[in-house]
């Protein structure tokens, strides 16, 4: 009966979950780990942070032992449902980032992301993934005089402290030669940013791995990490590793990583919902414009984020974030989101009325108390944990994992000297405050919308 159990919850596990999953095809996960095994370095999450993180650290010391363990499949997670977004964007609002941690600290950020854009798309160029890396740049849009009059604060924010090298600011009359919509009032086109299928190159990460001997067991969840005075204790169901040193690389999948209660307490999971079109034909991109195929975000306070895929598709997301009581790696189906995602694309492009949606997905995101992501060290420097992504996470996580293993190394870089390694970040303690505290943000900035939003016609 055990194994007929585990056969149902490892299906469950491989199947799609998001349009990327679904669109790669068939795969075939690594074997579980079935043995005990003594290494260097063991990796909790086969993800963007985990893969990168197990590469480099390999590529330094070709003699070191690094395993990888996935209780999932490679591309389960975050890094197979995000958006695929690789950009500057950091923690939750620029304004909020400078107003709890300094104009020094914003700028550093603002330098550490522009290594990270850089950092990821020559791993893809260096080592040829087909993950349909585009370098097209990213629209910040704005819908009412309200959010207009944000935005320009926000770019005036940013000249002023001399981040503004690659952003543009762009009227609403320039909005709307360029995207063919009456309803963008202006905004900052930002040039040095990409996107990727985030499903394609996380199990390219994968292979590069494997290239260089790391060991990627999937369908192989922790069920306790004990720590000792030599080393740390990490064990699966089929079998244990004794490390030397542990990374764990799950983000907003942490709450679910038996071990230290102040590894459980560094975030919390905020949900986000996506939808994605079916192929547009070439009449309907020449009535919408967008012949330089750009990534978008909005500046409204429950974000939207879409982009166009490499066969014609467009993604749209965001419009909520939701808190749940269940595990991350439960799946709670949102219709209303769904729908909310379809109606504001075909508000903003009525052209696209009739258009089919052919995919709906969501996962959660990484976010911290204070507004910004962490590298940290757990009961003395063997454990070293990374998460709060905000959901931004494509690029930050690739350059994250050159740090971490810097850090695994003990040597001191320009990475490891970033203010966001071993920072005392707030605590999330109580499970229940955070679901409570998160409803009550999550209903004060739909309402700020509203706010910003009440004289646009719906």
């Amino acid at each position: 009966m055990v194994d007929v159990i585990m056969s149902i919850d490892q299906a469950s596990l491989i199947e799609s979950k998001s349009f990327w999953q679904h669109a790669y095809g068939a795969y075939t996960p690594n074997p579980p780990l079935m043995e005990d095994l003594k290494v260097d370095v063991a990796i909790v999450g086969g993800g963007f942070t985990g893969l990168n993180t197990a590469w480099q650290f390999k590529k330094d010391n070709p003699n070191a032992r690094v395993v990888v363990l996935e209780a999932a499949i490679v591309g389960f997670g975050a890094s197979g449902r995000n958006a695929g977004f690789s950009t500057k964007m950091f923690g939750l609002e620029p304004e909020v980032v400078l107003l709890r941690w300094g104009k020094q600290k914003m700028i550093d950020a603002h330098h550490y992301l522009k290594l990270a854009v850089a950092h990821t798309r020559s791993l893809i160029e260096q080592n040829n993934f087909q993950s349909d890396y585009q370098h097209s740049g990213l629209v910040r849009a704005s819908y009412s005089k309200q959010q207009l009059g944000r935005m320009k604060k926000t770019y005036e924010m940013f000249q002023k402290l001399g981040i503004d090298g690659d952003m543009r600011w762009r009227s609403a009359v320039e909005f709307q030669q360029d995207f063919h919509s009456e309803r963008f009032a202006g905004g900052i086109y930002e040039s040095d940013t990409g996107y990727l299928n985030p499903c394609k190159q996380v199990r390219a990460l994968k292979s590069l791995a494997e290239s260089a001997n790391v060991s990627v067991y999937e369908l192989t969840p922790v069920t306790s990490v004990e720590t000792t005075s030599s080393a740390v204790l990490v064990t699966t169901p089929h079998g244990k590793v004794t490390a030397e040193k542990l990374v764990v690389a799950t983000n907003a999948y942490s709450r679910q990583v038996p071990g230290p209660a102040r590894l459980r307490s560094r975030q919390y999971p905020l949900w986000t919902y996506q939808i994605v079109t079916e192929p547009l034909s070439n009449g309907q991109w020449a009535s919408i414009g967008w012949k330089d195929r750009q990534s978008f975000g909005d500046n409204r306070q429950m974000l939207h984020y879409f982009r166009p895929t490499a066969d014609g598709r467009i993604i749209m997301g965001g419009g909520d974030a939701i808190t749940y009581r269940t595990e991350p790696m439960e799946e709670v189906s949102a219709p209303a989101a769904w729908r909310h995602c379809e109606d504001h694309l075909k508000w903003i492009y009525p052209q696209l009325k009739n258009v089919r949606v052919d995919y709906r997905w969501g996962g959660p995101v990484s976010v911290t108390m204070d507004s910004a992501p962490e590298i940290s060290f757990i009961d003395g420097e063997r454990i070293i944990y990374s998460g709060g992504c905000f959901g931004h996470g494509v690029a930050l996580t690739h350059l994250n994992g050159r740090t971490i293993a810097d850090l695994l190394e003990g040597k001191k870089s320009e990475l490891t000297e970033f203010w966001i390694v071993n920072r005392k970040s707030l605590s999330m303690s109580s499970d229940t405050l955070s679901f409570l505290a998160g409803r009550v943000a999550r209903q004060a900035l739909k309402s700020w919308d509203w706010w910003e939003e009440r004289s646009l016609k719906k």
